[in-house]
C-alpha cells in the first residue's frame, strides 16, 4: 500500500490532506507498518492538513446567464415571487398615498386586497385605480 494512502486511512482524511515533514523524509520512507505511521503521526512528523472551504467565488461563476435553466420565475419558489410582488404592490401604495393620489381609506381597501393576492401586478393595480375612478389628477 502506497504510504500516503496509509496514512491518510489512519487520520481519517483524504490522501490530499495528508502531510509529510521533509525534515524526517528518511524515517519516514523507512515505514511500512500501520504502527510505524501511527508512531510518525504522534511526532507530528506526518500531519493531516486543514480542510479546504469550498471558496464563495465558485457559486458565483456558476450563477451566469449561460449557466441558467428555465425562466426568469421557475429559478424562484412561490414564496419569493409572492415576496417580490406584494414588496412592490405595497411600494407603490406607499407612494400614492404620500403624493396624495389617494384617500386614506382608499389605500387602506387596496392595501387588503393586494395582501388577499387580487392584484397581478403594479400596471394591474394602476388599471384597477383608473376604471374605478379612485386616482387624483
Amino acid at each position: 500500500m502506497d504510504k500516503r494512502r496509509l496514512a491518510a486511512r489512519i487520520l481519517k482524511v483524504g490522501e490530499s490532506r495528508v502531510w509529510f515533514d521533509p525534515k524526517q523524509k528518511k524515517e519516514i520512507d523507512e515505514a511500512i507498518t500501520a504502527e510505524d505511521f501511527r508512531i510518525l503521526i504522534k511526532k507530528k512528523a506526518i500531519r493531516k492538513l486543514p480542510e479546504k472551504k469550498n471558496l464563495s467565488i465558485h457559486k458565483k461563476e456558476r450563477k451566469g446567464v449561460g449557466s441558467r435553466k428555465g425562466a426568469k420565475y421557475s429559478r424562484l419558489n412561490k414564496k419569493r415571487r409572492w415576496i417580490i410582488k406584494i414588496r412592490g404592490l405595497r411600494h407603490e401604495l406607499k407612494r400614492l398615498l404620500e403624493s396624495g393620489k389617494i384617500e386614506k381609506f382608499v389605500y387602506r381597501d387596496l392595501y387588503r386586497k393586494a395582501s388577499g393576492g387580487f392584484f397581478r401586478d403594479k400596471s394591474h393595480l394602476r388599471t384597477y385605480l383608473e376604471r374605478q375612478e379612485l386616482i387624483k389628477k
